[in-house]
């Protein structure tokens, strides 16, 4: 069971909530849909694995301090705060209903994921049922991973989206960037053509494009083909981490044509303007929150509720 504590945002273009657990640990959640599509045709749900998170990547707002895994309890109840508050009786019509592993916390820490996956298909009336999780790869969690394999073989082929953050092809910047121990290049490659295999979605390679990170596509190219993967390219968002590194986004066209002369099909994902201001990126609003800062929209905090459109 979880408690709500605050939310802040805009219903036409994302709304992120703080709630606390029975036991006082608090996380975020948060939904959105990508105008001028509404509801109906895509909606997106982003759910906290971790109470915090033990991996403190320099541009994350979600790490420096780690209080244990979600439930797989309180993971549903994420989930059921944000279907059950806009479809009671739990039938979704969304064209694509997505749901992410993906807020705060590194999800192959929490092996409860793998049940909520094999819950979700019963739990809710959404013919649009769609899964993404994003990883750094922890290098302690090849077991998670397998028997991910196996749960989207079994319930989500082709209804799944995988992902590896990676964020830069230099690995002393990559190493200071996230600094914690993952999967080589190597490994992410062979793993990501078993996701791959037999299935008409490619494994997404992420990256934050920021100051000083490069991205190199002969280094990708020795790893990663473009049959397989395919390149998402993110600016860094404003997090109070990212101001405090001097991680600056510098995402521009120069950074997408040599990844698509060498082959890669590229996506730039640049989301609404507003959500930097409603806070919504990962582990800034629950910071804000506790600390009673303000984001750059100018909610405030102890929070009222702020609706918009």
């Amino acid at each position: 069971m979880i408690k709500l504590l605050a939310s802040a945002g805009r219903d036409d273009i994302a709304r992120v909530y703080v709630a606390e657990s029975m036991d006082g640990r608090r996380l975020e959640f948060v939904e959105s849909v990508q105008p001028p599509l509404t509801h109906d045709d895509k909606w997106v749900l982003i759910i906290s694995t971790l109470y915090g998170c033990p991996v403190g990547c320099r541009f994350c707002d979600a790490g420096g301090y780690y209080d244990g895994r979600i439930s797989k309890e309180d993971l549903l109840a994420q989930l059921d705060h944000m279907v059950l508050s806009r479809y009671p009786d739990g039938r979704i019509p969304s064209g694509k209903f997505k749901i992410q592993f993906a807020r705060m916390g590194e999800p192959a820490y929490n092996d409860a994921i793998l049940d909520v996956m094999r819950e979700l298909p019963e739990r809710y009336e959404a013919p649009g049922l769609m899964l993404s999780l994003s990883t750094i790869a922890p290098s302690s969690r090849t077991r998670f991973f397998d028997e991910l394999l196996d749960v989207k073989r079994e319930l989500y082929q082709g209804r799944f989206q995988f992902q590896f953050s990676i964020h830069t092809t230099d690995e002393a910047k990559r190493r200071w960037l996230i600094p914690h121990s993952t999967w080589s290049l190597q490994e992410m490659s062979r793993y990501g053509r078993l996701m791959a295999k037999d299935d008409e979605r490619k494994v997404v390679l992420n990256f934050a494009v920021g100051t000083g990170l490069p991205i190199e596509s002969d280094v990708l190219l020795e790893h990663f083909d473009p049959e397989h993967f395919i390149i998402k390219l993110t600016p860094v968002n404003p997090t109070f981490q990212a101001r405090s590194n001097n991680i600056i986004s510098v995402l521009s066209g120069d950074d997408v044509r040599p990844l698509e002369d060498a082959g890669y099909e590229v996506i730039v994902s640049i989301g609404e303007e507003e959500e930097n201001l409603i806070g919504s990126n990962c582990g800034q609003y629950l910071r804000a929150y506790e600390k009673g800062e303000s984001l750059p929209g100018g909610y405030k905090y102890p929070l009222k509720e702020q609706r918009g459109a």
